[in-house]
C-alpha cells in the first residue's frame, strides 16, 4: 500500500551534513513536517546539533530513523552510502519508502542492497532548498509508484522547484545544478547573510563533483571555465555511478 501523506509526516534522515540540514530545514519553513516529527541520525554530534537547534529529533541509530519513520532520505557521502544501506536492510520494509540524495549511486545499486519490492527513489537536490529556491529532480525505481512519486514530490515542492525525470537526466542535474549552486547563488547571500566562501564550503565534498567543478575554473578564465565547470562535475558524477 503506497504511503498517504498524513503517515508520512515523520520524516527520517539518515545523514544530517549540510544538505540533509538544506533540506529538512525547507520542509519546516514552508509547514510540510512540524521539527518535532523529523528524526535524523548521524555517527557524532557534529552536525546533529545543526537538527537540535532547528528543534529535530536526533539518535546515533540509523535504525531507530527507520524503525520510526515511513520516508527516510538517506543524505550520507556517496563513498559509505553502501555500507550504510547494507547495515540498514534487515528493517527496511515495503512500507517504507527510501530516497537516496547521494551523487553517483544508481538506483538499480541501491535496490540490489536492499529487501525485494523496497520502494526508492533518487533526488539529485542543491543548497538553495534552504531559501526555499532549490531546483531538484527526482527519479522512481522499480517499485516506487506514482503516489509515492507524488507524496515526494509534494514535500520537495516545499524547497523549490521538483520534477520528475528519467534516472539518465539525474547525473547533468548534478553537475548543472547541484554542484552549480557554489559557483554563485545571490539568494542565499542575501538571506543566509554568508560569504562566499562559506557558501561554496557548505557544498564541497572531498573528491566529489563540485571540487572538480571549482579546478576546472580555476585553469581558466571565469567566462570560458564555466561551462568547463559544469562538463566536470557532470563527468565527476557519471564517474562516482560507474563505482
Amino acid at each position: 500500500m503506497a504511503a498517504t501523506m498524513s503517515e508520512s509526516r515523520r520524516v527520517g534522515f539518515v545523514g544530517a551534513g549540510r544538505m540533509a540540514e538544506a533540506i529538512a530545514q525547507g520542509l519546516i519553513r514552508a509547514g510540510k513536517v512540524e521539527a518535532k516529527q523529523v528524526l535524523a541520525s548521524a555517527p557524532t554530534d557534529k552536525n546533529l546539533c545543526h537538527f537540535r537547534a532547528l528543534g529535530c529529533q536526533t539518535t546515533h541509530s540509523n535504525h531507530e530513523v527507520l524503525q520510526n519513520c515511513p520516508l527516510v532520505i538517506f543524505a550520507t557521502k556517496p563513498q559509505v552510502l553502501p555500507a550504510v544501506l547494507a547495515e540498514v536492510a534487515p528493517v527496511v520494509t515495503t512500507e517504507h519508502i527510501i530516497v537516496s540524495v547521494a551523487a553517483g549511486i544508481s538506483l538499480s545499486s541501491i535496490e540490489e542492497l536492499l529487501p525485494p519490492n523496497t520502494r526508492v527513489m533518487r533526488v539529485s537536490p542543491n543548497l538553495p532548498c534552504v531559501v526555499q529556491e532549490g531546483a531538484m529532480v527526482m527519479t522512481r525505481g522499480h517499485h516506487a509508484g506514482n503516489d509515492d512519486a507524488k507524496l515526494l514530490q509534494n514535500l520537495l515542492e516545499a524547497c523549490g522547484q521538483c520534477i520528475e525525470v528519467p534516472e539518465s537526466y539525474v547525473d547533468i542535474h548534478t553537475g548543472l545544478s547541484g554542484s552549480g549552486v557554489a559557483f554563485g547563488t545571490a539568494k542565499m547571500l542575501q538571506q543566509e547573510g554568508k560569504h562566499p566562501a562559506q557558501l561554496r564550503t557548505d557544498v564541497l565534498t572531498p573528491a566529489g563533483t563540485t571540487i572538480h567543478g571549482l579546478h576546472a575554473l580555476e585553469q581558466g578564465g571565469f567566462r570560458a571555465a564555466t561551462m568547463s565547470a559544469v562538463e566536470a562535475a557532470t563527468c565527476r558524477a557519471k564517474e562516482l555511478s560507474k563505482k
